[in-house]
C-alpha cells in the first residue's frame, strides 16, 4: 500500500463491478493513509491483512493485486495462484531466472492465469501501433527502440526499495514500460520470441552527483559508489532477425521518454519527435504529426475510451489495464499479458546483468513457453486483446 498501491486502489474504486474485500500490508501505518478513500467512494471499507497468508486463505477473493517491492512480485504472484486466485501483478524486474521458470511451473501446474499490469501496453500510441502494424502500414518489421527514461534521481534522497536496487545491482533494473508494447508489436512468445540479448552500462555518477548537490556532507550515503550505470542500454535479438534496442536512464537530468521507435520496411514510428514517416505517403525527409493519423489508425478500444471520457492515472493507462485484467476474471479467461509474457519480459533485468557483469557478452535468454511460441492457442477474443485486434469485439452494447 505505497504510492502505486494506493493509486490502483483509487482507480479500481472507480471501476463499475469492482469490490476491493480486503487490502494487505506489512506495515500497519499504511491502513490510515488508504481507508479514507473508501469513505470518500461511499463504498464499504475492506478487511485489513498484514498477513498475506490469511488474505490468501479466503475463499471469496478471485483476484489480488501485488504492488509490492520488485522483488518479492514473484514470490507473491505463485503464493496467489497456488490459492487459486488470478495474480495481477504490477511491474519490475526479476531477481533471477529460476523465480521465472518457478512462475511458470506454478502456472503450467495451477492453470491459474498471471497479468502483469504494464499500463503501458494500453498506452494511446502504443495501441495505435498495434492498428497501424495490422493494418499493414509499417510493411515488416524490421528494429524497435523502447525503454524508461525518466529523471527520478530524488529517490537518493532516502532508503527506499528502489534505491536498493540502484545501489546494488547494474542492470536494466526496469524494463517492461518499454519492451511490453514492443513485445506485443513483434509477436513475441506468439510466433517470435527474444534469443539473445547483449548489454552494456555506463559509468554511475548521477546519483552520487545529486546527492552532493542536494543533500549534507554526512549524509550516509554522502560517499556512496552506486554500482548501476546512469544509462543502460541492451540490445535483444529475435527468432526472426528483428533487433530490439531497450535503454534505461533514471539517474541524469531528462525529460520522461519511453523512447518508443518502429521501424519497418514501410514506415517508421518515433515517440520522441511525436511523428512518423511513411515511404511514399510523407514528405521526402520530414516526420508528419503521429495525432494526424488517429482518425484512421487510432485503437478502436481507445476511441470508445475517448468516447466514454478517459480516466484513470497515468493518462488513462492504470483504467485501462485494470478493466482488462477485471475482465479475464469475470469471464475465467486467460489474460492479455500472460504468464509467458510476464516471465519474459522480468527476466530481461536479470540478464542484462549476466551480459553486463561478463564483459557485455552475449547472453542466451531462456525460452519460457519451453517451444510452445511456435504454434500457441488462439488468443482471447476480446475488446482487451494486445495480441490481434477483433473488430467484431467492438459492437453496439459492449462499449467502454
Amino acid at each position: 500500500l505505497g504510492s502505486r498501491g494506493r493509486g490502483l486502489i483509487r482507480t479500481m474504486l472507480n471501476i463499475e463491478g469492482i469490490r476491493i474485500l480486503a487490502i494487505c500490508d506489512s506495515n500497519p501505518g499504511f491502513f490510515e493513509q488508504i481507508l479514507p478513500v473508501f469513505d470518500n467512494a461511499s463504498v464499504p471499507k475492506p478487511d485489513i491483512y498484514t498477513d498475506y497468508k490469511a488474505l490468501l486463505a479466503r475463499d471469496d477473493i478471485q483476484g489480488v493485486v501485488i504492488a509490492t517491492n520488485w522483488i518479492t512480485h514473484i514470490p507473491l504472484a505463485i503464493s496467489t495462484m497456488k490459492a487459486g486466485k488470478y495474480a495481477g501483478v504490477e511491474v519490475g524486474g526479476a531477481a533471477s531466472t529460476e523465480e521465472c521458470w518457478q512462475l511458470i511451473k506454478t502456472y503450467e501446474e495451477t492453470g491459474v492465469p498471471c497479468m502483469m499490469l504494464e499500463n503501458c501496453c494500453y498506452g494511446k500510441y502504443e495501441m495505435m501501433m498495434y492498428n497501424m502494424i495490422k493494418q499493414g502500414v509499417f510493411g515488416e518489421l524490421v528494429h524497435c527502440e523502447c525503454g524508461y527514461g525518466h529523471d527520478i534521481r530524488k529517490m537518493a534522497g532516502s532508503l527506499n526499495n528502489r534505491l536498493y536496487n540502484n545501489m546494488h545491482r547494474n542492470g536494466d533494473l526496469y524494463p517492461t514500460h518499454g519492451v511490453g508494447p514492443i513485445a506485443k508489436m513483434l509477436k513475441i512468445n506468439r510466433g517470435n520470441r527474444f534469443v539473445s540479448i547483449v548489454s552494456m552500462a555506463s559509468k554511475a555518477v548521477g546519483l552520487r552527483d545529486w546527492i552532493k548537490k542536494n543533500k549534507e556532507p554526512d549524509y550516509e550515503l554522502a560517499n556512496f559508489d552506486f554500482v548501476k550505470g546512469d544509462v543502460v542500454q541492451s540490445l535483444i535479438k529475435c527468432a526472426h532477425g528483428e533487433t530490439v534496442l531497450v535503454t534505461h536512464n533514471v539517474s541524469l537530468p531528462r525529460p520522461y521518454s519511453r523512447f518508443n521507435l518502429v521501424q519497418g520496411t514501410n514506415a517508421i514510428y518515433s515517440e520522441e519527435r511525436s511523428g512518423i514517416f511513411i515511404d511514399q505517403k510523407t514528405q521526402e525527409e520530414k516526420w508528419d504529426p503521429i495525432d494526424d493519423y488517429f482518425e484512421e489508425y487510432g485503437h478502436p478500444l481507445w476511441k470508445d475510451f475517448i468516447n466514454s471520457g478517459v480516466k484513470g492515472g497515468h493518462g488513462g493507462m492504470d483504467h485501462l489495464t485494470l478493466l482488462a485484467f477485471a475482465d479475464a476474471i469475470r469471464n475465467k479467461t486467460q489474460t492479455p499479458i500472460d504468464v509467458y509474457d510476464v516471465a519474459t519480459w522480468m527476466a530481461i533485468t536479470v540478464l542484462s546483468e549476466q551480459s553486463i557483469h561478463t564483459g557485455s557478452s552475449s547472453v542466451a535468454f531462456p525460452d519460457f513457453t519451453n517451444g510452445k511460441w511456435i504454434d500457441r492457442e488462439k488468443p482471447v477474443k476480446s475488446i482487451y486483446a494486445l495480441d490481434d485486434i477483433y473488430p467484431e469485439c467492438f459492437v453496439k452494447g459492449n462499449e467502454l
